[in-house]
C-alpha cells in the first residue's frame, strides 16, 4: 500500500502534537550514554512500565540494548541547552560525555541529570522492532519528580513556553 503523503508531511503532522522533551541516558561497563528523545509514554501503572521511541540502527539503540538499563530525564524549561547538547552529532561521545553535564547515577547506574523536571531509571523489560525504529519498554526502579519544575515543550519543530490558565 503506498500512501499519499511524504516523510516531510508526516513529520510536520505528527508535529503538531505537543511533547515534552527527554534525555535517555544508559551507562555500562565503559561509559555513559546519552540523546535527546521526545518519543516517551507511560505503559503500565503495575507494574510500573515506560516506553521510549530510538531510531534503529543508532549508537543509542545499541547502548540500550547492551546496557539492559536506561533512564528518562523530563527536561525542565530552563534545560534547552541541554536538550540541544545531547541532540548534537558534534557533542563529545564516550568518557567525555558528561564531562560538563551536572548529573548522579540512578539505581540501574544510569546518569540522571541534575534540575531535571523528573526521572525515570529502568531496567530494559522489552525490546520491539516497528518500522526504523526499536521500542524500549523498561521497568521502573526509581522516580523523582520537581513540584515547582515547569517541563520544557517542544511543538510544531520548536520548543514552547508553557503557561498557566488565566484566573
Amino acid at each position: 500500500m503506498q500512501t499519499a503523503f511524504s516523510s516531510k508531511e508526516f513529520r510536520s503532522t505528527v508535529g503538531a502534537f505537543a511533547t515534552g522533551v527527554t534525555v535517555v541516558t544508559t551507562r555500562g561497563e565503559e561509559h555513559a550514554y546519552g540523546m535527546t528523545a521526545n518519543a516517551f509514554s507511560s505503559v503500565s501503572l503495575d507494574p510500573p512500565l515506560i516506553l521510549v521511541c530510538v531510531i534503529s540502527p543508532s549508537e543509542g539503540a545499541d547502548h540500550i540494548t547492551a546496557n539492559g538499563v536506561f533512564a528518562v530525564n523530563i527536561l525542565a524549561q530552563e534545560q534547552e541547552p541541554l536538550s540541544r547538547y545531547f541532540a548534537s552529532r558534534d557533542r563529545p561521545k564516550g568518557r567525555d560525555a558528561f564531562a560538563e553535564v551536572p548529573h548522579r547515577f540512578g539505581a540501574s547506574g544510569s546518569p540522571i541529570l541534575e534540575g531535571a523536571a523528573a526521572f525515570l531509571d529502568c531496567r530494559l523489560h522489552a525490546t520491539h522492532e516497528a518500522g526504523d525504529h526499536l521500542i524500549f519498554i523498561g521497568e521502573v526502579l526509581e522516580i523523582a519528580n520537581s513540584e515547582d519544575g515547569t517541563p520544557l515543550v517542544f511543538h510544531g519543530g520548536g520548543y514552547r513556553l508553557l503557561q498557566a490558565p488565566p484566573g
